[in-house]
């Protein structure tokens, strides 16, 4: 999902501005994040922006050929016509949030059994795609919306239900049970997006996100760690009402390592060494650009830049997979006076410099590594963790049309497992943490 930075001579989306040449290495690197005040750091974010009225972009594309084939593919087309006969019965908004809530959560385990081979597959669509969900989950959104009970339901009372069904079916509500004898491992993913361009496209990061949640690893000296992953929407309202930090602020205090994952460059794994706060404007998937500082808690204490905490020296000398992954530490600074050109560096930004793109661009992968990472250093967290941007997943060369081809299936194979080598990895680099998260 890196929109706004190429490897050695960037080229941001908004303002599409290319930019000639790699500057000269930094003079000194940026500093730690500034701490918030503990009111800052403990302050609940508001809910998601969501309305209640007609379907949104999102939904509309449903309608399309390739989401009801993905939808059929995989027995998941019955996900919301089972959830509108359990809403059709509610006597009012108690029972229709537990409605709401109850097939949420059934629609993400659903996902990831299907995905770790539990149960029936559904159809004949791979049991890895990430794909079912995320239209299935619209699906559900548009009925909800579009739902006309037999009781008074207000418009805020509607948003909330939408609020329920988002966050239980990304898994952000969940709470996992007590591991006192091992580590804990949070991973996050994203939607797919870019659909506009491409209707089929999958992302990795979500695929890895149903494969590995609540499956365990063990590194070579007998560490064990479950790993525990949430979804998020590809969508820039969502982040500034709080998302991220509202899934993440229970679950990084008890975390031996987080990572935030997404869909970056072509044939490679990055991890990004520094996030900046700013954003540069892509359209995300409800087609709605937002420019400018991403919005946080205690803005007068919001930094420009944070910086990871993943063993990324590791991460990129040992071998993981099949793609190699690199330490990524190039960003681009904002212009030094007005009318001026941003500045690209080679090794991350100097003391007192604003952001114009981290490492991970300038859209929403750059700014959920941003928050995870502010977050985890306004709790005073020392917990290792950061992004790591995973290869593209492209299709094989001839296939133009078919949901899936066999260089497609390979490559999400290959990129999710080195996905569970690379927290692996991590994990052995970290400090040892079990029997204390609770």
């Amino acid at each position: 999902m890196r929109t706004g930075l190429a490897r050695t001579c960037a080229l941001l989306t908004v303002p599409l501005i290319a930019l000639a040449g790699c500057a000269e290495p930094p003079e000194e690197a940026a500093p730690p994040a500034t701490k918030a005040s503990p009111a800052a750091a403990s302050a609940p974010p508001t809910a998601p922006v969501l309305t209640a009225s007609s379907p949104t972009v999102e939904e509309q594309r449903l309608d399309g050929k390739v989401p009801q084939e993905l939808l059929r593919r995989s027995g998941f087309d019955a996900v919301a016509p089972d959830f509108v006969r359990e809403l059709g019965e509610s006597a009012g908004y108690e029972s229709a949030e537990r409605a709401v809530v109850r097939h949420g959560t059934a629609l993400w385990r659903r996902a990831v059994d299907r995905v770790q081979g539990r149960g029936l597959p559904g159809g004949d669509l791979a049991r890895d795609d990430d794909r079912p969900l995320y239209w299935a989950r619209l699906a559900m959104s548009r009925e909800l919306r579009a739902w006309k009970p037999d009781f008074t339901l207000p418009p805020d009372d509607r948003v909330r239900l939408l609020d329920r069904l988002e966050r239980t079916s990304r898994n952000q509500e969940a709470q996992p049970p007590a591991v006192l004898d091992r580590d804990r491992v949070v991973m996050t993913g994203f939607d797919p997006f870019t659909l506009d361009d491409e209707i089929r496209t999958s992302n990795p990061s979500g695929a890895a996100a149903l494969a590995l949640d609540g499956t365990e690893i063990t590194t070579p000296d007998g560490r064990r760690a479950r790993i525990e992953t949430v979804l998020f929407p590809v969508r820039w309202d969502d982040f500034s009402a709080g998302t991220v930090e509202r899934a993440l602020r229970t679950r990084l205090p008890k975390a031996t390592l987080f990572a935030t994952v997404s869909q970056g460059m072509p044939d490679e794994f990055d991890v990004e060494r520094y996030n900046g706060a700013r954003r540069g404007g892509a359209p995300d998937n409800l087609k709605v650009s937002r420019l400018g500082l991403a919005p946080v808690d205690d803005p007068t204490a919001q930094p420009q830049w944070t910086t990871t905490s993943l063993p990324y020296k590791t991460l990129t000398t040992v071998k993981t997979g099949r793609f190699p992954v690199r330490d990524n530490t190039h960003v681009v600074e904002a212009p030094a006076k007005d009318g001026g050109d941003p500045v690209p560096r080679k090794d991350g930004p100097v003391r007192d410099s604003r952001a114009w793109a981290g490492g991970g661009g300038d859209y929403l992968s750059n700014e959920i590594a941003y928050r995870a990472t502010l977050l985890r250093d306004r709790l005073g967290l020392s917990v290792p963790g950061g992004h790591l941007h995973t290869p593209v997943l492209e299709f094989g060369p001839k296939n133009t049309a078919e949901l899936t081809d066999p260089v497609f299936l390979k490559n999400r194979a290959d990129i999710v497992k080195q996905v569970r080598e690379l927290l692996r990895t991590a994990l052995g680099a970290a400090p040892d943490t079990s029997g204390s998260s609770g």
